[in-house]
């Protein structure tokens, strides 16, 4: 009755739990949702800021969406289908930089850690 408690039980059982957990974590978070704020320089929040999200590629980024921030200066977009995006953030004709999200699977759920700041 040892057998159950040797390495070549023990291991490939780890190894299939590991797994397992990993994928449900995947299906918990991947809606393709990302979310942010956009904010001037004194960090007040910006209204009406069109972000774009890109699409990185091998060579070219290509943009993939738009859309406007609420009273608060949120955005979110919904369906994105990447493992790397930028967002670039604009308003009035200033923009922000361009931010790089790198995830760590396909349509993953994120939020910016900082927001996208336009200068005024």
């Amino acid at each position: 009755m040892r057998w159950w408690r040797s390495r070549w039980v023990i291991v490939p059982g780890l190894l299939l739990l590991t797994v397992a957990g990993w994928n449900l974590h995947v299906a918990a978070n991947a809606t393709g949702e990302v979310r942010g704020r956009v904010v001037d320089g004194a960090g007040q929040p910006i209204p009406g800021a069109t972000v774009r999200i890109f699409e990185r590629a091998f060579v070219v980024n290509t943009e993939t969406a738009r859309t406007t921030t609420g009273a608060d200066g949120a955005f979110r977009f919904s369906g994105n289908g990447s493992h790397a995006v930028q967002l670039q953030a604009e308003e009035g004709g200033a923009r922000s930089d361009r931010v790089t999200l790198r995830l760590l699977f396909r349509a993953q759920d994120a939020e910016l850690g900082r927001p996208l700041v336009v200068p005024r």
